[in-house]
């Protein structure tokens, strides 16, 4: 018996998430994008009444937002929460919401679903030989499609060159803001990125069959 599609609403702010949106498309199992809400990239700096540009927020699994304006990003996750829905507000700071610092980021958690089964902090499975990556399949990714695009570029190289390029190649794809810093690690996201994937290939490497 088929399972029925994870539904997905993802708002976005000056088509800030379509890299995203064609990510989770080409790569989710099982996953329907319902409604993408696509705010205007120009908002004022304070809004009264929100609840005038957001959309009634419908029946669905789990809500992506990737709007920047506080009080528009604040008032979709308020909303959410009344509706016993999950938010995912990347790189953000909101009450009721799950905050990773970016998309490749985020842990396994049950309230995400089947989307966060496939999508979040990179899983991969390696299979070597001599020394040689003959395989490398991505069990879990960035949704802007970084994980599988660098995934391809690594196939037939050597471990250690491989490792040299992880981060590269996806940073090369990442859609994050390099101007957006981790306060802790003082790493822009797309730094960020790199250093996860290449943790995640280090990894696979080490439990990769020979």
């Amino acid at each position: 018996m088929q399972l029925p599609h994870f539904r997905l609403i993802i708002f976005q702010q000056g088509g800030n998430a379509d890299f995203k949106v064609g990510g989770i498309e080409a790569y989710g199992n099982g996953i329907e994008i319902q409604e993408v809400h696509d705010l205007p990239a120009s908002l004022p700096e304070f809004i009264e009444e929100p609840g005038e540009y957001v959309p009634d927020i419908g029946s669905c699994d789990l809500i992506l937002t990737f709007v920047k304006q506080p009080d528009i990003a604040c008032h979709i996750v308020q909303t959410a929460n009344k509706k016993g829905i999950p938010v995912i507000a990347p790189g953000q700071h909101i009450p009721g919401a799950i905050t990773p610092f970016t998309c490749c980021a985020m842990g396994r958690l049950a309230a995400t679903g089947r989307y966060g089964e496939q999508f979040g902090l990179p899983e991969f499975e390696v299979c070597l030989e001599n020394g040689i990556i003959k395989e490398l399949h991505v069990k879990r990714g960035a949704p802007c499609g970084a994980t599988w695009f660098a995934a391809k570029k690594l196939v037939g190289m050597p471990v250690e060159k491989a490792l040299e390029a992880m981060g590269r190649e996806a940073q090369f794809c990442c859609v994050a803001n390099p101007s957006a810093f981790d306060p802790i690690t003082g790493k822009s996201q797309v730094h960020f990125a790199g250093d996860v994937h290449w943790v995640a290939l280090k990894k696979a490497i080490t439990q990769g069959s020979v």
